[in-house]
């Protein structure tokens, strides 16, 4: 189990999106800087003592977290190992079009928008799910080579 590559890249994935979901993924700035940098975190927006919620994010990075990990552990299922992990990158994407909502939901004319780098781990996991889904389908290729052998 730990010793196949997908096994590898599906805990990357699962660090990766733990990351994603503690650090901020960028910062708002009014126009003039004078009050300071409010942190867009996959929990919230918090400005001038207002707590503007962004629950839905902090939702889909979690359940794309426990998928990626669950999915490690499916290894004698490998077509329903590459389903899961589709649809855990098909959930990271619609991560990144709730996060386009969000941020044209709490953006005003005053304020600037500065991306942090953390914002880009979504789309690592999403490039690490799909080198996991080419190793398992080798594995069920090598798999049924194996069987048509017997």
């Amino acid at each position: 189990m730990i010793q196949r590559i997908q096994t590898v890249y599906l805990l990357i994935v699962t660090g990766l999106l733990i990351t994603a979901m503690c650090l901020p993924m960028g910062y708002f700035t009014d126009a003039a800087g004078a009050m300071g940098e409010y942190p867009f975190k996959a929990i919230g927006l918090g400005v001038d003592g207002d707590f503007h919620s962004t629950w839905g994010l902090f939702g889909i990075l979690m359940l794309s977290t426990i998928i990626a990990f669950a999915t490690i552990f499916l290894y004698r299922n490998r077509i329903l190992q590459i389903r899961m992990s589709i649809f855990n990158s098909l959930l990271l994407v619609g991560y990144y079009v709730a996060f386009a909502a969000f941020y044209f939901a709490l953006k005003n004319d005053v304020n600037l928008f500065r991306i942090d780098w953390a914002l880009c781990l979504p789309l690592i996991a999403i490039i690490l799910n799909i080198l996991a889904i080419r190793a398992i389908g080798r594995d069920e290729v090598m798999v049924k080579a194996a069987d048509r052998l017997r």
